[in-house]
């Protein structure tokens, strides 16, 4: 068996000269590309008009980005809101001198209740079916984006892992540290990619997408419950949390995997009375 040992030292992005593209922004740029083509395959299929996948991308780009943001505040770093509170919003830094930094500090539990609200707005003013409709397919986009998000934190040395006291893992070079970590992010971002063919799977090779509710469900509890089990490797986001039996990010994850569950086994649409 070859043990992973590695010395990961990247650059933080390419230098364009008036500012810096970091990977972490290319990787989230590929992510919403690559969903869009899969929701184009999806609503094509579905008789869907282009029109209203535009619209989604929009509603879904906002929703997703905002809530990410949101999220990573509220849990994460609320001290921001007395701190640096126009940093919460735009992509630069004012505390301490002004300084361009991209969107940094995202949370994948603000961007997924986030994302639920833009798809009830979306489906109320251009859909008109349901919101569990919608939702039971653009989960499989976000899945597949979900492995890029993992990439761009690995690739920037990010929401990083627990030393491992071994040769086994990866030394972070950016961290200063001469040290084997678990690669936390790849971790995800491999699961990921099964979470994402399982819902492809079921939504292309069997009857589940029309259980409304299904997919949505599967992809809450199988999401949430790699979220909640790689948690245990991670090194704490809040420090000051860090002595906690479950961390923040798998407290938040255990409501995600109930409502998943609901959704799968014990949800019943309502029927239309005429």
């Amino acid at each position: 068996m070859i043990a992973l040992d590695m010395v990961w030292d990247p650059s933080k992005g390419l230098d364009l000269g008036f500012f810096t593209l970091h990977y972490y922004s290319v990787m989230w740029i590929v992510a919403f590309i690559l969903g869009l083509q899969i929701m184009k395959r999806i609503y094509k299929h579905e008789g869907q008009s282009d029109e209203s996948l535009d619209s989604l991308f929009i509603y879904a780009v906002i929703g997703i980005m905002l809530g990410a943001r949101l999220g990573h505040v509220i849990f994460y770093q609320r001290e921001l809101i007395t701190e640096d509170f126009f940093s919460i919003f735009l992509p630069f830094k004012f505390k301490g001198g002004f300084e361009f930094t991209g969107f940094m500090g995202l949370a994948s539990h603000g961007a997924a209740i986030a994302m639920i609200i833009a798809m009830y707005i979306y489906n109320k003013k251009v859909l008109h079916k349901t919101v569990l409709w919608i939702l039971d397919r653009v989960v499989i986009p976000v899945a597949s984006g979900a492995v890029f998000v993992r990439l761009g934190n690995f690739i920037n040395s990010e929401i990083i892992g627990k030393p491992t006291g071994s040769d086994y893992g990866v030394i972070f070079k950016q961290l200063g540290e001469d040290f084997s970590r678990h690669p936390a992010q790849l971790y995800e971002a491999i699961c990921y990619i099964f979470v994402f063919l399982a819902l492809w799977y079921f939504y292309w090779k069997t009857k589940k997408s029309e259980q409304e509710g299904f997919l949505f469900g599967l992809f809450m509890v199988l999401l949430w419950t790699v979220r909640f089990f790689v948690e245990f490797v991670k090194e704490a986001q809040n420090p000051e949390r860090a002595d906690w039996i479950l961390n923040t990010g798998q407290l938040l994850s255990i409501p995600m995997i109930i409502v998943g569950l609901y959704f799968m086994f014990f949800y019943k649409p309502k029927t239309k009375v005429s």
